[in-house]
């Protein structure tokens, strides 16, 4: 690997657990809802991680479709599909505004996808990568023809022994490497719900989770890795 590379590194923690999972009726109005963090990392000449920004996270849809995979039962009023599962990466550039390109504004519950601010869009990964999916010709939304969405590098299950075993940790990693994406002004990400995980598949992504971060460049000198942290 070329040694300029410069690696960022994105941790984006989801909780569940106590703050949104129980098994009892709550008569008053409950405050639980899924939360997050996101730290972004730059790699140092010397391999060492710098800390640069740290913004808040919340996620939505996904909600409708882990209800629906739990019992096996389809939603009629639901967007994702009881078939759907946790598959996929998405990039866009909607996560500030176009005046504080520096400040993110944190996700709501009602996002449906990215891109909600103004004329900003998703942004394209690969124009060849045939393990990717979601390809589209210019259109809104979608500026450049080629595919959107990335695939996972891996999913790992961890027990979160500092903490007594409280939470069952799925971590998923994705890299976006020096071909990927260039060009592009990022502040945005997501996962994404399919059906598949087969490389091309062009059917239905739903949003699962959403993060927004400072803007920053993609370029071919610059990795980024998100490391995702879903807490249950």
């Amino acid at each position: 690997m070329n040694k300029d590379v410069k690696t960022t590194v994105i941790h984006a923690r989801e909780y569940y657990g106590d703050n949104c999972l129980i098994d009892s009726v709550q008569e008053q109005q409950s405050e639980r809802r899924p939360k997050g963090v996101v730290e972004i990392y730059e790699e140092q000449p010397d391999g060492k991680l710098k800390l640069v920004k740290k913004s808040n996270l919340v996620i939505y849809l996904g909600r409708e479709m882990l209800a629906q995979r739990l019992v096996n039962t389809e939603n009629a009023s639901a967007t994702p599909t009881k078939d759907e599962f946790v598959s996929w990466f998405g990039l866009g550039d909607g996560g500030v505004r176009p005046a504080d390109p520096f400040v993110p504004v944190p996700p709501t519950l009602n996002d449906g996808d990215l891109y909600p601010y103004g004329m900003a869009s998703n942004v394209m990964i690969s124009a060849t990568d045939s393990s990717a999916a979601d390809y589209h010709i210019v259109s809104p939304g979608f500026p450049v023809e080629g595919y959107y969405k990335h695939p996972f590098d891996s999913i790992e299950f961890e027990r979160d022994i500092l903490n007594d075993s409280k939470w069952l940790t799925i971590k998923i990693t994705t890299t976006i490497g020096v071909d990927d994406a260039n060009g592009s002004q990022l502040s945005e990400a997501g996962l994404f719900s399919a059906e598949s995980r087969d490389g091309g598949y062009t059917g239905q992504f739903s949003l699962f989770a959403r993060v927004t971060f400072p803007s920053m460049v993609k370029t071919i000198d610059r990795r980024l890795v998100f490391i995702w942290f879903l807490y249950v």
